[in-house]
Formats: C-alpha cells, structure tokens, sequence
C-alpha cells in the first residue's frame, strides 16, 4: 500500500513538474510574439498573462516579473544558439562541413524565431545589468565558434576579418526574416538563398 501511494505522490509531483515547465514555455513564447509586436514597453504583465492563458498575478508564479521574463527568454535563446553550435562542430568530419552546417543551423533559427531575433535588436536594452552580461558572453561564445571553424579553413586571415565575416553573415541572415514577413512558404524558398548567399559571404575572400 505504501508502495503504491508513494508511487502515486511521485507521478503528481512530476506531472506539477511538467505542467509548470509547459506553463513557463508558453509564457516565454507569448512574450517573444507580444514583445516583437509591441515593444517590451508596450507590454503589461496582464497582457503576458492573459496570451498565455493566466491571469497576470498568475505570471509571477514563474518569473518576478516582466524584465525577468525577458531575461529568460534572451538568456535562454542565446544559451540555446551556443549549445546548437558546439553540437553541431562535435557532429561534423571536418571544417568545411562544420561551416555548412553552422550556415544551415543558424538559416534554421532565424527563420524559426523571428520574434526572438526582433526582441533582441529593439529590446536589449531593457534587460537587467546580469541577464545583459550573460547574453552578450553567450553571444561571444557563439561568434568564436564560427571564426575558430574560419581560421581552419583560412588561417591566413586575420582574426579580425573572420569575426567581421561572421558578424556581416549574422546580419544578413538574421535581418531577412522578419523584415520581410515571411509566409512558410517563403521562408522554405529563402532557406536555401540564405545559405548560399552565407557560404559565399563567408569564402569568397
């Protein structure tokens, strides 16, 4: 009997558990589509609680508040784009595949998250002092994966030209999605000029 109602207790909590990561999940995605439309100024914890389907106290149960809320979500897309990079240098035999396959992982984030990439540019400043410091030491993490993988194919360039290269290629491709709006269907038609237009930006030098 005690068996049985341990197990019971265990499988609530891991459900709670579940419920109120898919809470914070829908919350983060809620903020990037309010944030990206209105601006993080424009947003009121009532708004954030009522596109996630809470009330706005309700919101508090997952983040302080609506500058935390925004850290969460810069920081953890930023942590995301770092790890994606490592796995994708681990995964790849030499490093011109790593580059491709970098071009195509980040083509795939833009063109999937266009609201985060939006936030990013007009929001960033309305992060908190730590959320600021760790997005920017992720982000730089981030760009030396790409100029390490560029110093192998080109070591005669200088280090500075490979991280200008990879800043350019990250403007290009992080600007054109939502800057035209895209439809899915011209997103799948942008994906494979994205990358091209990445790997000659990248190589033609």
């Amino acid at each position: 009997m005690s068996n049985t109602t341990g197990g019971m207790v265990e499988q609530t909590a891991t459900t709670r558990t579940q419920a109120k990561a898919n809470r914070r999940s829908v919350l983060l995605n809620s903020a990037a589509a309010l944030f990206a439309k209105r601006g993080f100024n424009g947003v009121s914890i009532e708004d954030l609680g009522a596109a996630a389907g809470v009330s706005g106290p309700a919101v508090y149960r997952h983040f302080n508040g609506k500058q935390a809320l925004l850290g969460a979500l810069l920081v953890g897309v930023s942590e995301d784009l770092l790890a994606g990079g490592q796995a994708v240098l681990e995964s790849t035999p030499d490093a011109a595949a790593s580059l491709r396959a970098l071009v195509a992982f980040h083509v795939d984030f833009a063109l999937t998250k266009p609201d985060v990439i939006r936030v990013q540019d007009r929001d960033f400043a309305s992060l908190g002092t730590a959320d600021s410091s760790a997005v920017r030491s992720l982000q730089r993490a981030y760009v030396e994966l790409w100029v390490g993988v560029l110093g192998r194919l080109f070591p005669e360039r200088e280090t500075a030209v490979r991280r200008l290269q990879a800043q350019a290629v990250f403007g290009l491709i992080n600007s054109t999605p939502h800057s035209v709006h895209m439809q899915r269907h011209q997103a799948a038609m942008a994906r494979p000029v994205l990358e091209a237009m990445a790997w000659a930006g990248l190589t033609a030098i």
